[in-house]
């Protein structure tokens, strides 16, 4: 099955969900005040969705790759703040750990594309 928008890769519905999750645990009362930590890791979260939709929309799969890999990375800071967010108590250890799953399955989802995308 070829994939004819980008709303159909599954790496991209994940990140969608991670970046509701995001933003709903960013408009908590704890972590309300801490702008900079919001304003980054709500970044980070929709970076990873916006490189895998304008990697697709590139027609080329190296390219595509290139995105993906900007995406993987932006994924790795979400994790990486969420760690912020946990040390500072804004977010509970069940969210956190919610929150950092959701990225491992995009990070899985990601390199798997990147691979079938490579092998091609």
């Amino acid at each position: 099955m070829k994939i004819k928008h980008f709303e159909e890769i599954e790496s991209w519905q994940a990140a969608r969900l991670l970046t509701r999750s995001v933003y709903k645990i960013t408009k908590k009362e704890k972590i309300k005040k801490d702008f900079s930590l919001i304003d980054q890791i709500r970044r980070a979260s929709v970076s990873i969705m916006a490189n895998i939709a304008e990697g697709f929309d590139s027609r080329s799969d190296k390219s595509f790759i290139n995105f993906l890999s900007y995406s993987n990375r932006s994924t790795t800071e979400t994790q990486s703040l969420l760690y912020v967010a946990f040390d500072q108590e804004y977010i509970s250890e069940q969210e956190f750990i919610n929150l950092y799953e959701q990225c491992n399955k995009i990070h899985g989802l990601t390199g798997g594309l990147i691979r079938y995308l490579k092998s091609k």
